[in-house]
C-alpha cells in the first residue's frame, strides 16, 4: 500500500490531509490530484469531494516531471493565468496555519516574479543525509517570509556533506512543495525538457486519450521535475519554511514522530493490542491479532492481515529493498 493511502497518525491519510489542508486556501473545485491508474478506486474512495473532472491518471508513473506537466497542460487550458501549488500527498505538516501562510507568500510571489519558479526550503534542524538540499542566494522582499534567490541544488549528501550544509547556514532541506504560475512551467518544460514537451502536447492534442496516453508514456523518459527543470532553470526563489514538516520517508520517521506525540512507556509505540515486557524503544503496530514481546529493543513490527514485517529501527530504509525483492522473486502474488 503506498504510504499516502495509510492513515498513519489517525483515521485520515496523508493524502486525505494533503488535500483537506488547503481548504482556507483553495476552493475544492480548484483541487486536482494526478495519480496513476492503478490507484484509481483508492484515490476515488478516499478523496470523494474532489471532481471527477479534477482527477488527473497516468497510465503508470515516470516520476515527477511529466505528471506536473500534465497537470500544467490542463490548468492553462482551464486558465491561461492560472497559478499551480504543487503539493506532494505523502508528506506530513504539523503548523497547517503556518503552512497555508507561507503558501500565500509563494501567490504573491509568483504574481510579482512572473517568470520564476518558486520553491518552499525547510529550515533544517539536523544534518539529514536522506533530503536534497537547497543552497540560498541573495535575500528578497517577501510579506512575512524569508525569501532567496537559489543558488544550487544538491542531492542527498554523505553525512559529512550533510554537516558541511547544516553548519553553513546557507542550506535548507527541499520539501519538493512548488508555485508558480502553470505558464511558467510550461515555458521552462518546452526549454529544458522539449522531447517531454513535444510529448505532453500530443497528449492534449488527443484530448488526453487513454489510449494515446499510454502509447506516449511508455515513449517518455521517467524524470523528476526537480533534476528536469529545477537544477537548470534561470530564474529559482526558495522561500523558507518552518511548519513541522516531515516527508514520513520511513518507520522510523513515524516512530519519531508518534514518540514525540505520545510519550510512550520506555519509549514505545504500540498500537492495537500489544502485551509486552522488557521491550524498549519498539514500534510495533497491529490491528487484527495480539502482539506479545518480551525483553526486545529497537524494533519496528507492523503486522497486517497479508504480511509480517520485523525490521531493526535503522534498517528501515532497506524496506524498499524488500518491496523489490518480492516483486523480483514474483512473491506478491501471496499479498
Amino acid at each position: 500500500m503506498p504510504k499516502q493511502f495509510l492513515a498513519l497518525f489517525d483515521d485520515k491519510s496523508l493524502l486525505q490531509h494533503a488535500a483537506e489542508r488547503i481548504e482556507p486556501l483553495v476552493s475544492v473545485q480548484n483541487r486536482w490530484i494526478v495519480s496513476t491508474r492503478s490507484q484509481e478506486n483508492l484515490v476515488r474512495m478516499q478523496c470523494p469531494q474532489i471532481p471527477n473532472e479534477n482527477i488527473i491518471f497516468e497510465p503508470f508513473g515516470k516520476n515527477t516531471a511529466p505528471c506536473i506537466g500534465l497537470a500544467a497542460l490542463q490548468l492553462y487550458d482551464r486558465d491561461p493565468e492560472s497559478i499551480m501549488i504543487v503539493l506532494p500527498s505523502d508528506h506530513l505538516i504539523v503548523n497547517t496555519q503556518k503552512f497555508i501562510n507561507i503558501l500565500r507568500d509563494g501567490i504573491r510571489l509568483a504574481e510579482q516574479y512572473r517568470n520564476s519558479l518558486l520553491t518552499i526550503g525547510i529550515h533544517p534542524t539536523f544534518p539529514a543525509t536522506g533530503y536534497g538540499y537547497i543552497q540560498r542566494g541573495k535575500e528578497i522582499g517577501s510579506d512575512q517570509s524569508k525569501a532567496f534567490k537559489v543558488r544550487a541544488f544538491a542531492e542527498k549528501p554523505s553525512q559529512e556533506i550533510a554537516e558541511t550544509f547544516f553548519n553553513s547556514k546557507e542550506f535548507l532541506w527541499n520539501s519538493g512543495i512548488f508555485v508558480w504560475r502553470a505558464e511558467t512551467i510550461l515555458m521552462y518544460l518546452e526549454e529544458l525538457m522539449p522531447n517531454l514537451y513535444a510529448s505532453l502536447l500530443e497528449i492534449r492534442d488527443a484530448s488526453f486519450a487513454q489510449n494515446v496516453q499510454e502509447r506516449v508514456y511508455r515513449q517518455i523518459r521517467s524524470e523528476s521535475i526537480d533534476y528536469g527543470v529545477m537544477e537548470h532553470a534561470s530564474e529559482v526563489i526558495v522561500l523558507q519554511g518552518d511548519f513541522g514538516w516531515s516527508d514520513v520517508g520511513s518507520w522510523e520517521q513515524v516512530y519519531e514522530i508518534e514518540s514525540r506525540i505520545h510519550n510512550g512507556t520506555s519509549g514505545n509505540v504500540l498500537k492495537g493490542l500489544v502485551v509486552n515486557k522488557g521491550v524498549n524503544n519498539c514500534y510495533v503496530e497491529s490491528n487484527h491479532r495480539l502482539i506479545s514481546l518480551l525483553g526486545v529493543k529497537d524494533l519496528v513490527i507492523i503486522d497486517t492481515p497479508d504480511a509480517l514485517l520485523i525490521c531493526n529501527r535503522n534498517q528501515t530504509q532497506d524496506v524498499k529493498w524488500l518491496v523489490e525483492k518480492l516483486k523480483h522473486e514474483n512473491l506478491t502474488q501471496y499479498l
